[in-house]
């Protein structure tokens, strides 16, 4: 029985071993930060989101779906378009419900710009919303693919 019992034991901390070495520990504020540093002429101006609240305020965005999170955006209207958006979420189905959210909100800004102006719409054009596992970035700036490569050696 004693045997049994190690056995099973044994078994149960190799599975949660396996189950841990899939996780990401990233810290999004100090991703957020080195896009900041990398890339200062698309960053500056930028306002951060400090609460989880004002991702529901701005995204419709659960505040029960955030493990964590990191946003700068662009208040001024009259200005380009820049929105810098990384979630972890808590689990998949909120990244999915996060990514909805982060999805129609690309959709917005694409729509916006559709009707404002042409240069900034093939900015945005070249931007999107991906996910990775249980992080969810939405990216709306000029230089997407260098930005988007310093997320995702992040988050993987």
């Amino acid at each position: 029985m004693k045997k049994l019992f190690a056995a099973a034991l044994a078994a149960v901390m190799i599975v949660m071993c396996f189950a841990g070495c899939g996780a990401k520990n990233v810290e999004l504020s100090k991703v957020l930060s080195d896009i900041n540093s990398k890339f200062p002429d698309a960053t500056s101006g930028l306002t951060q989101l400090k609460e989880k609240s004002e991702l529901n305020d701005y995204y419709e965005i659960e505040e029960d779906d955030v493990k964590q999170f990191a946003a700068e955006i662009n208040t001024d209207a009259s200005t380009a378009a820049v929105e810098i958006v990384l979630v972890e979420a808590v689990d998949k189905d909120a990244a999915k419900d996060v990514k909805e959210c982060l999805d129609e909100r690309f959709a917005s800004i694409t729509s916006q710009y559709a009707s404002y102006s042409a240069e900034q719409l093939n900015m945005v054009k070249k931007c999107k919303v991906t996910t990775s596992g249980n992080f969810v970035v939405m990216i709306v700036a000029d230089g997407y693919d260098d930005i988007a490569k310093v997320v995702n050696d992040a988050i993987g």
